[in-house]
């Protein structure tokens, strides 16, 4: 599986002191119409009975810069429930969920659907509301375990270098 690139993503729960979070590569348009996500959750994941409660959520996705937000919703920076919203500007949309402001774009979204399946739930949810970011820098990946960046050869500069690099991506 490491070698399946993906987005990087926070998803948020709950509101106020009551809100949790988690990082996520597996989150995928399942529809435009009606507008549908989904993304997938491991049982044991502590944010599930906050979910599984209040029935809604919201799926941030993160730009190049997120690296630390993704490794302090991963769990890798010793951080626990709404402390992990700590250093980022957070505001709510539609249901109420955390929605951080510099994402890429941000989906308010219903939970629609679960599925288990195996050591997963998969969680559908309509999405609410939703904003884009002008911020023209790119998203977070993931890829063979590293945070990657997304490259555009127009973007290169015009040095044996920079043609080389963009000679090996394509």
């Amino acid at each position: 599986m490491a070698e399946c690139a993906g987005g990087v993503c926070v998803v948020t729960v709950g509101s106020g002191l009551e809100r949790h979070g988690l990082t996520v590569s597996s989150m995928t348009s399942v529809s435009l119409s009606p507008p549908t996500l989904l993304f997938c959750l491991n049982r044991q994941s502590s944010a599930w009975p906050l979910l599984e409660r209040t029935r809604c959520f919201a799926v941030n996705v993160l730009a190049v810069h997120h690296s630390v937000v993704a490794d302090r919703f991963a769990g890798r920076l010793d951080r626990r429930g709404a402390d992990r919203f700590e250093g980022a500007d957070w505001r709510t949309l539609q249901t109420g969920a955390p929605v951080l402001s510099d994402a890429v774009a941000v989906f308010d979204c219903m939970v629609e659907q679960i599925v288990e399946q195996y050591s997963h739930f998969v969680v559908f949810g309509r999405v609410c509301a939703s904003l884009a970011s002008s911020n023209p820098c790119g998203p977070l990946l993931y890829w063979r375990r590293n945070y990657r960046e997304l490259f555009h050869p127009s973007a290169a500069r015009n040095d044996a270098d920079s043609l080389r690099y963009a000679l090996d991506w394509q």
